[in-house]
């Protein structure tokens, strides 16, 4: 039960080095070496080869749980370019992309201090369509443009955007409890 833990998770999962991946690859992928990799599997074998399972089958996960989301995909992509995304350092954002921040973080209270599930939800829509436009552009910068830079400072906005929707989210909960 030989296991190759120098891979990057893309080698790891037979995937190409790329932020827009098939998604039905990647599930195949993971499931193809969840299955051989499976502690279960190792049951019976001595105790090194089980350990051995278990940190090949936890390694699996990592790498699926990472490509699968395209915000860590990207960050990914990025820490192997060797380019820092600086998340929790650098915070300089475009005015504009600061100004719409702060109306929707308005927007969010407002809708939660007058109950108003129908703002939030529209909210929640908006966000989503802001999320796929920037890692679209996201995919253009790593993939096509090879814009390290640019890159980063789009991961730091879905970033931004991460956190306004946990926002919404918690505002929705309360409203629903």
């Amino acid at each position: 039960m030989a296991f190759d833990f120098s891979q990057d998770h893309f080698s790891l999962l037979g995937l190409p080095h790329t932020f827009v991946l098939d998604d039905a690859a990647l599930e195949a992928a993971y499931r193809g070496l969840q299955s051989q990799y499976h502690p279960d599997r190792a049951a019976s074998l001595p105790d090194a080869d089980k350990r051995q399972a278990l940190q090949a089958a936890t390694r699996v996960n990592e790498a699926f749980q990472i490509l699968k989301s395209p915000l860590s995909r990207g960050r990914y992509l990025l820490k192997l370019a060797g380019v820092d995304t600086q998340e929790e350092t650098n915070t300089a954002m475009p005015v504009a992309f600061l100004m719409q921040q702060m109306e929707w973080r308005e927007s969010v209270v407002e809708a939660r201090a007058n109950q108003d599930m129908a703002v939030l939800d529209q909210l929640a829509q908006d966000l989503r369509g802001e999320r796929l436009g920037l890692e679209a552009s996201l995919g253009r910068c790593l993939d096509e443009q090879h814009d390290y830079i640019g890159a980063a400072l789009i991961v730091r906005k879905l970033r931004f955007l991460e956190k306004l929707d946990q926002a919404i989210g918690d505002a929705i909960e309360v409203l629903l409890d």
